[in-house]
């Protein structure tokens, strides 16, 4: 893993589709008021949140995660067919399921664990097409 090989760029971008999907998948047109209720929000909850410091630590993580993806796809030649594999592979098999075990020990929903975990694994499998296809 040779950081002189990672399209940082890609990685930025990478970043930026988590946002993206983070905010169309937890939105009131998809998954939002049902997260909510399994989530345990309430618009009180929302509005007390300071926004700046969530997003900006959620944009730390989201940034470490897609760095670290980038470290593993890397090689050049790897491309977007394998970075899609490679990020639904790590979303599916190490996010979904991390969520999934605490999620169940904590004794959320099936809707909680499906909701979170596949946002997970979209995300993951798009940051992995972006920084594959991107050489």
């Amino acid at each position: 893993m040779n950081p002189d090989q990672v399209n940082w760029l890609a990685v930025i971008a990478a970043t930026l589709s988590g946002f993206v999907l983070g905010g169309l998948w937890y939105s009131q047109l998809v998954f939002g008021k049902v997260w909510m209720k399994v989530a345990e929000m309430t618009d009180e909850k929302v509005k007390s949140a300071n926004m700046v410091k969530t997003y900006g630590i959620a944009f730390i993580f989201m940034l470490i995660a897609a760095v670290n993806l980038g470290f593993f796809l890397a090689s050049p030649e790897i491309h977007a067919a394998e970075g899609a594999l490679y990020g639904f592979l790590t979303g599916f098999g190490w996010m979904f399921m991390g969520i999934g075990v605490i999620a169940l020990f904590e004794q959320k929903s099936w809707s909680y664990i499906f909701i979170n975990g596949f946002y997970w694994v979209v995300t993951m499998t798009v940051m992995g097409v972006i920084i594959g296809a991107w050489k």
